[in-house]
């Protein structure tokens, strides 16, 4: 979420559980805990200009059988994005869809497959494209489903000598309690932080996003960080002494959705 750009520290392994344990224990109702794995499927696509406009027929195809999947709890959240930061070898458009099983992402890939929703004429026309599988054992959503709304998504990697509970802990006394006060005051709609579960990429590496409803809820997750960052200042070394500075990367997004 780095939205949270947030973190831009080093400090050494000592600082890190000071860090962690000067964090007030009413900065989080209740203790954060493991969710049962959630994995998210999302497929990223490079579509020429041109076919942009393509691309929303082809989601509402796919969407048909998206929402029957949701409907019978074979998922529990799809969606569609667009790429508002552009660079020369990003993605422009994605598609996505969230199971609690393995079992669900893949009969949902089977079902898109045989119906051709793979091969339309407009993803054939990618100039470049790659899938990701995700898992989460952090997250919480707001049921019900959203339009238009903006997706902050933070990339960061591991120091190689980080502990190897660092997104655990990272997760359950920093990143978590904020992300709880934000779904819960209607800033964000939905929030994870993932990792990968097929490892295309080398290990080391989480993603942290939310979702915004309204542009505000941008500047408003801004100022919960900024806030968090003054009220509790040892937050941010802790982060830092465990991520690589040089590995983190942001995303905006816009995108339609829905969550079970």
């Amino acid at each position: 979420m780095s939205k949270r750009m947030l973190f831009i520290f080093a400090a050494s392994c000592g600082v890190i559980m000071l860090a962690l344990c000067a964090i007030p224990s009413g900065a989080q109702s209740s203790p954060v805990k493991e969710k049962p794995p959630m994995y998210s499927y999302i497929a990223n696509w490079q579509i020429p200009r041109p076919h942009w406009a393509d691309i929303a027929k082809q989601y509402a195809t796919n969407n048909a059988i998206l929402e029957k999947d949701l409907a019978d709890g074979t998922i529990v959240g799809y969606g569609n994005d667009e790429n508002l930061i552009h660079e020369s070898d990003g993605f422009t458009h994605d598609n996505w869809w969230s199971a609690m099983s393995m079992a669900g992402i893949v009969k949902v890939l089977d079902q898109l497959s045989a119906s051709g929703g793979t091969t339309s004429s407009v993803l054939t026309s990618a100039t470049k494209h790659w899938d990701l599988i995700f898992v989460s054992r952090y997250y919480n959503w707001h049921s019900g489903s959203y339009k238009g709304a903006y997706i902050r998504v933070g990339a960061y990697k591991l120091k190689a000598d980080a502990p190897d509970d660092a997104v655990d802990t990272l997760s359950k006394n920093l990143v978590v309690p904020l992300l709880e006060k934000m779904l819960s005051d209607g800033t964000i709609v939905e929030y994870e932080v993932d990792t990968l579960a097929i490892h295309t990429e080398a290990p080391g590496n989480f993603w942290i996003a939310f979702i915004a409803p309204k542009g505000e809820g941008l500047d408003k997750a801004e100022a919960a960080i900024a806030d968090t960052l003054k009220n509790q200042p040892l937050s941010g070394p802790a982060f830092g002494s465990m991520t690589d500075q040089n590995g983190h990367r942001d995303e905006l997004i816009k995108g339609d959705g829905v969550y079970k």
